[in-house]
């Protein structure tokens, strides 16, 4: 695939990005090396190769759930400033 400045300003115009003319050069040079890579890539042989979805065997590897006790209202409310039985008292932010 050939990487010239019509493609440049294409691509550039789908990602709504602007580059000034001395840096598309720059832009072209790394594109058409990815591109290169991709091509050699697709050099290779992977038949019977197993798509890779995870890094690791272990899948859905989490905790186990275990019932731990809760602090108590007294102790919830000991650092709060303003506090009435069973709620935080914060100041009124929306006005009418």
């Amino acid at each position: 695939m050939e990487v010239n400045d019509a493609l440049i300003d294409k691509l550039s115009t789908l990602a709504r990005l602007r580059f000034a003319e001395n840096e598309k050069e720059g832009i072209k040079s790394d594109l058409q090396r990815m591109i290169a890579f991709v091509e050699k890539l697709n050099e290779l042989d992977t038949t019977g190769v197993t798509p890779l979805l995870h890094m690791s065997d272990s899948v859905n590897v989490l905790r186990d759930d275990e019932v731990q006790g809760s602090i108590s209202t007294t102790e919830t409310f000991r650092n709060a400033p303003k506090h009435n039985e069973d709620f935080f008292q914060v100041p009124k932010v929306i006005k009418k």
